[in-house]
């Protein structure tokens, strides 16, 4: 897996180092601080890429307030999120009719409090986050506790409506 260096200290036998072996233990020693450098670079790239929807609905300004969404997680305004394991599908039905949407699975489903003391749902852990747009300049966000990816919006237990990233 790692590649194999060995450097042999020239004290220990009385000879000079070759200049590969010197050289294969400087990268041995840079190893983790590229490992390091490029975990933090994924880390603020990914925090980049979360959007902010500001909170419309009366259920949303009292519930989540505003939210920051990406395809890993979903972070409410008091700083609570849920993790975000997969994305299940790219459509989703609302109010009979088939729309692009994206439905992910909750890594560890959880029902946070939020908002004013109140909860996500309410009504037991959150497993599913679904969001499509909802009309011009608006997004909808809904929350599922079932065990099987949800197929509609009949199936949620609340519903939440924001406006845009800019």
């Amino acid at each position: 897996m790692f590649p194999q260096w060995r450097f042999v200290h020239p004290k220990a036998t009385n000879a000079k180092p070759s200049r590969t072996s010197m050289r294969n233990f400087r990268t041995l020693l840079c190893y983790p601080m590229t490992v390091a450098a490029l975990a933090l670079m994924a880390l603020s790239v990914r925090a980049q890429e979360a959007e902010h929807y500001t909170a419309v609905s009366k259920t949303a300004m009292s519930v989540t307030g505003d939210v920051w969404l990406d395809d890993f997680s979903i972070t409410f305004e008091n700083e609570e999120s849920l993790e975000f394991s997969d994305l299940v599908a790219d459509n989703f039905r609302v109010d009979g009719r088939r729309v692009p949407a994206s439905v992910y699975r909750v890594a560890k489903p959880a029902d946070p409090e939020l908002e004013n003391g109140n909860q996500l749902c309410g009504s037991g852990d959150v497993t599913y986050v679904a969001n499509w747009a909802s009309g011009k300049g608006m997004s909808a966000i809904a929350v599922f506790t079932g065990r099987n990816p949800p197929k509609s919006s009949a199936e949620m237990c609340a519903l939440y409506t924001y406006e845009d990233p800019q």
